[in-house]
């Protein structure tokens, strides 16, 4: 049996990819910082329930505390951050939301890796964008395939740190899986449905890269379509 825990799992991407991922036998653990929603989500998914609030170490402390094993971390939790001009941004701005995209997976693999480093198949999954790719954001001709023109430079920044990560995190730990997707303009929650995907297709990606086995690909920024330039 494969153990699965997914960040920001109550809603979204991180709910679909863990029906998919329940339906293909894996025991998911549902993270959420919030329990009403985190335990409706689990109880509606047949998983179970995880408090959790990535921003927290004390959080993420408690939280593996509670498992025993763990083969696949999907670090899904993430915020687009305040919608300001770029003149108005503050550091602080930043700090929100790097502190979640960014900080926020650090905290998750820096924990969870001793219970990683004890499967056999060790994987994980860091949800990114293709506002995080510095090659199409400076490519006029992506404009078609990746929306880099979207006015987002904090979540975009964070993003990009989040795919650096990974590649460090996997050059550093050959023995794990670790890539990082993007799941294409989504329709969610988080972007207010306007994504031209359906939940069903932004998840693809991310479950086919939580089931990989130990050949896999790693170090690696994928989407449905192959690689995605860095």
């Amino acid at each position: 049996m494969t153990t699965t825990l997914i960040t920001g799992a109550n809603r979204g991407l991180g709910y679909e990819t863990a029906r998919r991922l329940i339906e293909a036998g894996h025991t998911v653990y549902v993270g959420a910082r919030d329990p009403q929603r985190g335990r409706q989500a689990a109880s509606e998914l047949g998983a179970r329930y995880l408090p959790l609030d990535v921003t927290s170490d004390e959080s993420v402390d408690a939280a593996a505390e509670q498992l025993d094993e763990l083969d696949v971390l999907i670090n899904n939790a993430g915020i687009s951050g305040p919608r300001k001009p770029l003149p108005e941004l503050t550091a602080a701005d930043f700090h929100q939301v790097f502190d979640l995209n960014v900080y926020g997976p650090v905290r998750m693999i820096r924990r969870f890796l001793p219970l990683l480093e004890r499967s056999a198949n060790p994987v994980v999954v860091n949800v990114s964008s293709g506002l995080g790719s510095i090659a199409a954001a400076v490519d006029p001709d992506a404009v078609d395939t990746v929306p880099v023109w979207v006015p987002a430079p904090a979540y975009g920044a964070s993003k990009a740190a989040l795919n650096m990560l990974t590649v460090q995190y996997a050059r550093q730990l050959p023995n794990l899986r670790i890539n990082t997707v993007d799941p294409g303009y989504t329709a969610t929650d988080f972007n207010g449905h306007n994504g031209y995907q359906t939940v069903e297709e932004g998840a693809d990606i991310i479950v086919r890269l939580a089931t990989i086995g130990p050949d896999g690909p790693t170090a690696e920024f994928l989407n449905l379509h192959g690689t995605v330039p860095w």
